[in-house]
């Protein structure tokens, strides 16, 4: 398994292999939370790699973590990302990620070396379908904790889970809402700050607007210019422009 991520790409392609073939989806009762049992993210092997060989091993003041809409703050956030955070932040966000994918690329060495000051996390939503609210919070918590053992020296922003559903009886934004009335708790730890962009997101009325979220999930360009407005403060408090 990797233990350092200052290795070539062919040791991080034999290290997916082996470690996909020794998990491999671990069968588990069905009554076990999967949400904190860290598992590779099967099809996705290519993505981590190319992640892991920009960033890990290198110093980096922040660190973006989580799923498909922190993944694409280098594409359809890349005006604001270019601005503010290229060449100072790396986004290790996968499209599709659920939690136990992200506590498996933190027990394979994702960020052993990058020492950063600040890290952004969002994730759950992918996990809305299968889990409930409680394991979603609970994984959440587990990763959380799992970050600050790895980055002692860094402040984590926890964001809320962005809403998703047109519409606010939808089942999938009771659920992340559910999710994050159980983990705003964790920014009473002075190390963590919890940001809920959720009333930036929505209309009025709280329905979603296409213009907003085309998908109903991912936000819009104008989305990337709330959510870098909103953690600025925080940034620069913990990791200032110089």
């Amino acid at each position: 398994m990797i233990k350092s991520l200052h290795v070539a790409s062919v040791c991080l392609a034999l290290a997916f292999t082996t470690a996909i073939a020794a998990a491999d989806e671990p069968v588990v009762p069905a009554t076990t939370n999967t949400a904190v049992i860290p598992a590779p993210h099967i099809g996705r092997e290519k993505d981590v790699q190319h992640k892991w060989e920009r960033f890990s091993g290198k110093h980096f003041d922040i660190v973006f973590d989580g799923d498909s809409i922190m993944n694409r703050w280098e594409t359809t956030g890349r005006e604001v990302w270019n601005q503010r955070y290229a060449g100072i932040a790396a986004d290790f966000g996968i499209e599709g990620d659920r939690v136990e994918n992200v506590l498996w690329r933190l027990d394979h060495g994702q960020v052993e070396g990058v020492n950063p000051k600040v890290i952004v996390l969002m994730i759950g939503t992918n996990n809305s379908g299968k889990n409930s609210a409680d394991e979603i919070a609970e994984g959440i918590k587990k990763l959380v904790a799992d970050y600050e053992e790895r980055c002692p020296q860094a402040h984590i922003i926890l964001m809320a889970i962005f809403p998703r559903g047109e519409k606010p009886v939808d089942g999938g934004r009771r659920k992340v809402a559910a999710v994050n009335d159980r983990i705003k708790v964790l920014g009473d730890d002075p190390r963590i700050t919890f940001i809920d962009l959720g009333g930036k997101l929505v209309e009025p009325d709280e329905t979603i607007s296409r213009d907003m979220m085309p998908d109903f999930v991912h936000p819009t360009a104008q989305g990337y210019q709330f959510w870098a407005d909103a953690i600025q403060p925080v940034i620069e408090k913990y990791a200032p422009s110089k």
